[in-house]
């Protein structure tokens, strides 16, 4: 494979995730800013916050069905045109939640348009990870599926820091009522020319050669989602408990954090949007040195020590955020952030390696949604919650009792660098 090759397969997989979390961070940046009032106004501050956090967990429940649908259409017809179809999909849902009527136009019919769009949003972000991940560990080089798998994880990372900057730059032009009627709508109707730029890269590409091979050996499984649960049901298990721990730490410490910092510390918003772009470097620059570890020593290990340091991060949430030090929180965002970059970085080779082709789409896609739908659906509903009646210890012992069960899971789970894809 040359190096051109390389460097657009590379780029492919990472630029299809880049867009799919900005589109999905827009949506829980809006939520801990302005979807409760602009959706639920008729109701006072903190059940407008619950009821735009349940919006969020939306979309996390549709993830599940997102994967299980471009799941079955990969791993029969294919990667490519499944990511293509992917990103599409998500890129409309995102793009019309830019042009939804607020609550004071249209009534209740716009917190119901609300709820279906982002359940599209995560029909699409459900069927986006798998693919991507197995477009860049399936074309692999020998001894390097983890340092690939690395570049869909880098998507995530770069959309939120471009979701952020999107934010903390209204945020500074406008003022407080340009913002809340129609300046959050800007980076939504962006992500349009995004998905754009992104469909043409995929179509570009050809098909995986691991898949390719196997169509030519065997016919496609006639329902993948039956052959994954009757004989690959254990690894789907071990996936998801492991993808946990991610989840939790990246949303409580940003979409509940922000709520937090800007409604009960009183924080400025665009000086805590801020504080999370710096913090989002962390994650950056945790993903590349957590790949390049789970090639050298083996993806268990790292996840090991990541998720033992995210259960001991959890003890450090209450007085760091509490001090309504911007130094203090700024350090505990960095730190929660930089262990979910550690602990998100291996996931890229390891949920495909857990599987055979003929169900790795389904069966990666699966775990990792599922994985979302147990970490992150009521996270920052729990937290909200779990703050107000206990304080913010009892939102960190959430994110250590997330890290522990992923702990155990990597504990259980048998190493899998050394597994041929093909």
């Amino acid at each position: 494979m040359t190096a051109i090759a390389t460097t657009r397969i590379a780029f492919a997989s990472f630029i299809g995730t880049a867009i799919e979390f900005y589109d999905f961070y827009i949506y829980g940046l809006a939520v801990a800013m302005v979807i409760g009032p602009v959706f639920f106004p008729n109701s006072d501050p903190a059940a407008q916050a619950l009821n735009a956090f349940l919006t969020f967990g939306i979309a996390f429940l549709a993830r599940p069905f997102g994967a299980l649908l471009f799941g079955h259409f990969g791993d029969k017809v294919g990667r490519k045109t499944t990511l293509a179809a992917s990103l599409l999909v998500m890129g409309i849902s995102t793009t019309l939640i830019g042009v939804l009527p607020s609550y004071e136009m249209v009534g209740w019919v716009a917190p119901v348009l609300l709820c279906l769009l982002r359940f599209g949003q995560g029909i699409g972000l459900g069927g986006e990870w798998g693919g991507a991940a197995l477009l860049a560990a399936e074309y692999a080089p020998k001894g390097k599926r983890g340092w690939f798998g690395m570049f869909p994880q880098l998507g995530p990372p770069v959309g939120f820091f471009f979701a952020v900057g999107s934010f903390l730059l209204l945020s500074q032009a406008l003022d407080d009522v340009q913002f809340r009627t129609w300046g959050w709508r800007i980076p939504f109707l962006a992500s349009a020319a995004l998905v754009i730029v992104g469909l043409y890269v995929r179509l570009k590409l050809e098909e995986t050669p691991v898949f390719t091979r196997a169509l030519q050996a065997h016919t496609p499984v006639r329902l993948p989602l039956t052959e994954l649960l009757a004989h690959h049901a254990k690894p789907l298990v071990s996936g998801a408990l492991m993808m946990v721990v991610c989840y939790a730490l990246f949303y409580i410490a940003t979409v509940f954090t922000l709520s937090y910092g800007v409604a009960t510390l009183h924080i400025p918003r665009p000086q805590f949007l801020g504080m999370l772009c710096i913090a989002v470097l962390f994650m950056a620059a945790a993903t590349p040195l957590a790949a390049m570890a789970g090639d050298r020593f083996g993806r268990r290990p790292v996840l090991l020590v990541a998720s033992s340091a995210a259960l001991l991060s959890g003890f450090l949430m209450q007085p760091m955020v509490s001090s309504g030090s911007a130094i203090l929180i700024t350090t505990f965002l960095s730190i929660e952030l930089f262990l979910m970059g550690a602990t998100f970085a291996p996931m890229g080779a390891l949920l495909p390696e857990l599987f055979p082709t003929s169900v790795r789409y389904t069966g990666a896609g699966a775990a990792y949604n599922l994985g979302g739908i147990l970490g992150a659906s009521l996270a920052p509903y729990i937290a909200q919650q779990l703050a107000g009646r206990g304080g913010l210890s009892w939102v960190g012992g959430y994110v250590s009792a997330a890290a522990a069960i992923s702990l155990l899971a990597a504990f259980f789970t048998h190493e899998t660098r050394d597994r041929e894809l093909a």
